[in-house]
């Protein structure tokens, strides 16, 4: 690759509109993440209930308003704009946060798999194997019944979504890293003395990093679509931390009398996932361009 690794990055974001918008859409969602405490005190709300706003049958009284700009929530009344803003900085959060982890040990492992080779490739091997026949939506079910109160479910779905993310990774990075090793500068640190760990933090870790940054830009939209899945069933975020998949959740039950309760956080979901897969595969084809075209 003849620019440098970051020159490459920005030039694919920026290649088409389509990109830069969706780039640009990633932005502003981390922006309204960031910004959720100030925009929700702009607007003069909190993630308080307040069932002054609702009727007698508990439904809102009014839609979005000067109030309330997304209108507000079924039987509590909290306001719809606040559970949006605030739901973003929960699966942003935990969708990176967990995409961290699973880089990490994927590289971690993928790397030194590869490098290794023998005993230790044949147990990652069989190891990813296991990992991905497993049915980790059971396990977190399962998993959710038996943890403690005490454990903040934010945590519990960083670590398990991290642990169940790694395989994909170290299988590119292992991959990789196998053709790495057949290369002559390798070989030439080999020659001239080099240990392990020399030979892997200088001459095949900075040329890991782009598959890997491939791998982690098409990563985090799943993570964020699993938590919000996990939230949805009902064992990931619970009350009263704001989440997408919860809020989504429980807005199917008043689709049909107040259908923007869904529609917002829905939108919100769509528009991230989205983005971030747009980018990630612009990413990779410029990274890599044989494989432009491949579904």
């Amino acid at each position: 690759m003849s620019d440098p690794l970051a020159t490459t990055v920005r030039r694919a974001v920026w290649a088409d509109w389509w990109t830069r918008l969706s780039a640009l859409t990633v932005l502003l969602m981390i922006g309204l993440a960031l910004a959720a405490d100030l925009l929700v005190s702009l607007e003069g709300q909190s993630l308080r209930p307040d069932t002054s706003v609702l009727g007698p049958t508990g439904l809102p009284a009014e839609g979005p308003s000067a109030d309330h700009w997304f209108g507000v929530e079924p039987l509590t009344g909290i306001d719809l704009f606040a559970l949006v803003v605030h739901g973003a900085r929960t699966s942003l959060l935990i969708g990176l946060a967990a995409t961290v982890v699973a880089v990490l040990l994927g590289l971690l492992i993928g790397a030194s798999a590869g490098y290794l080779g023998g005993w230790w490739d044949r147990i990652v091997g069989w190891t990813t194997d296991v990992i991905f026949g497993f049915p980790y939506l059971i396990f977190l079910i399962a998993l959710s019944a038996v943890t403690p109160p005490s454990v903040p479910k934010p945590l519990l779905l960083v670590i398990v979504l991290g642990f169940f993310g790694w395989p994909r990774i170290a299988r590119v990075v292992r991959a990789q890293t196998l053709t790495l090793t057949q290369r002559k500068f390798v070989a030439a640190a080999r020659v001239m003395g080099a240990g392990p760990w020399h030979v892997f933090r200088t001459e095949l870790l900075p040329n890991l990093w782009a598959p890997v940054i491939v791998v982690s830009t098409l990563s985090i939209p799943s993570m964020i679509g699993l938590e919000a899945a996990l939230s949805f069933l009902g064992v990931g975020i619970q009350p009263p931390t704001a989440s997408w998949g919860r809020t989504i959740s429980t807005a199917i039950d008043y689709v049909e009398v107040d259908p923007l309760y869904l529609i917002f956080p829905g939108a919100a979901l769509f528009l991230v996932t989205l983005g971030f897969n747009v980018v990630g595969d612009s990413v990779r084809d410029a990274i890599d361009p044989r494989s432009a075209g491949r579904i």
